[in-house]
């Protein structure tokens, strides 16, 4: 028996595949727009997404967190939106009665990153605990502070300089400095995330402790 179109009952013409809008490579079984699969992909990629520095991704991922925060739980990893500060990033699920597979390795941030952080830190509340919005250190500085926490014997001046260098660069890449001219660095509100109050406190009592111990 046919329908009044003369198609048959229960059958349903096949679209091409090229006639697929949802489609967007040969054989995509994906369900997500473009623009909401590369905000997925920066953030699983890349350790932290700021509203600032990328608005348009921001903005696709608040229109679709359900969508995205779904697939990343898939996947064990949790969405972390923090709107106050303007970023989002993720962090592995752990648990003690679940099997969870690790996808998210630990990139520990090496010395002279620690040192740089810790420095970075304390400016930022310190700038913020006067009032003000934002917080900025020069290259200059930045070396000055940390050289003190190094082997005071150590007399290679310029390969301690280019640690320093090459830790501010890191953290550049990752959004907790932007530079703003030649050698001067904003910093953003991401080294609040990165080193929490508690934290900054167990650092600081270290490098105390290993001044000490070196004096």
């Amino acid at each position: 028996m046919s329908e009044p179109d003369g198609t048959a009952a229960g059958f349903i013409d096949p679209v091409s595949m090229e006639e697929d809008p949802a489609e967007l490579f040969a054989g995509d079984a994906g369900t997500l727009e473009a623009e909401v699969r590369r905000v997925l992909v920066q953030l699983l990629r890349r350790k932290f997404l700021l509203a600032e520095k990328n608005p348009s991704q921001w903005r696709t991922l608040l229109e679709n967190q359900q969508i995205i925060e779904s697939r990343m739980h898939d996947l064990f990893v949790r969405l972390v939106v923090d709107h106050d500060r303007g970023v989002a990033y993720k962090q592995q699920v752990r648990s003690m009665e679940l099997d969870v597979p690790i996808l998210l390795k630990d990139d520990p941030y090496n010395r002279a990153e620690t040192l740089v952080l810790v420095h970075l830190r304390t400016v930022f509340q310190r700038e913020r605990g006067t009032g003000e919005t934002s917080a900025w250190v020069d290259i200059e500085e930045l070396e000055q502070t940390v050289l003190t926490y190094f082997d005071p014997f150590d007399l290679n001046l310029a390969r301690r300089q280019q640690e320093v260098r090459n830790a501010v660069q890191r953290l550049v890449t990752e959004g907790l400095l932007a530079e703003e001219s030649a050698g001067r660095y904003r910093i953003t509100p991401m080294v609040e995330v990165v080193l929490n109050t508690e934290k900054l406190s167990e650092l600081n009592r270290w490098l105390r402790e290993q001044n000490e111990a070196a004096a």
